[in-house]
């Protein structure tokens, strides 16, 4: 019985999912823009607000699968070359998933960005040139248990932005995703330290019902040491 309860907890789940991606007009624009998923027009959005993309910078792009922000920043950068008046950007995107190759962008899959051999690949495909601008759009596998799952997206916005700081350039930018909480403030604090301006943004594009939001910092500061256990040192 409680099989079967299960299964229909499931479909019922799998039904409603179906209907909002019916009903949802950025799925439609992303099939027909050949954007690989619609939070394509999240990152759009956010940058027509921001111009933290433009032709010349150089990207990574955590957690990138299935790509949809590297080809956003692929765009925006000039990285694939398209525009021969503008300078051309480089955009690096890693995930432990697979990404499928994306032209203009350096794909790094089946690997964790949080290791020190990413690290030390990232480092050695950019050839000593810092980075301009890290995304992030990650979130953890939902659980249903609302406290651990946002613990474990924090635990992902902390590796990101250590990340970042290993990387970034003087005066880079940093933009990722977070669901919202108390939580929230603390990281923000946490972030002041290392970068001269933050802000959050809620794009359009997310969905109503969703409690994620992004924060963008502006404005690397630089680190005198290094981080440890995760959380600034």
């Amino acid at each position: 019985m409680c099989f079967l309860i299960k299964c229909l907890k499931r479909l019922k789940s799998s039904q409603q999912w179906l209907s909002r991606q019916r009903a949802d007009p950025y799925v439609e624009r992303a099939k027909i823009s050949n954007y690989r998923c619609r939070s394509a027009f999240k990152l759009l959005e956010m940058n027509e607000k921001t111009n933290i993309l433009h032709p010349g910078l150089t990207v990574v792009d955590l957690g990138a699968s299935p790509g949809s922000w590297t080809q956003i920043a692929v765009q925006k950068t000039n990285a694939d070359g398209a525009d021969l008046t503008k300078p051309k950007g480089t955009v690096l995107s890693i995930d432990k998933l697979q990404i499928f190759p994306i032209p203009g962008a350096t794909i790094l899959s089946n690997m964790d960005f949080s290791t020190i051999e990413a690290h030390d690949k990232v480092v050695n495909i950019l050839d000593g040139k810092l980075v301009d601008l890290v995304l992030s759009d990650m979130a953890p596998s939902a659980t249903g248990i609302r406290e651990l799952d946002k613990d474990r997206i924090l635990g992902l916005c902390y590796m990101a932005i250590r990340f970042a700081a290993l990387v970034t350039k003087i005066d880079g930018n940093l933009l990722f995703k977070v669901w919202d909480g108390k939580e929230v403030p603390i990281l923000e604090m946490d972030l002041e330290r290392f970068y001269k301006n933050i802000k959050i943004l809620k794009p359009k594009a997310s969905r109503s019902d969703s409690s994620e939001k992004f924060i963008l910092a502006r404005g690397f500061k630089g680190i005198q040491r290094p981080l440890q256990n995760g959380r600034w040192g």
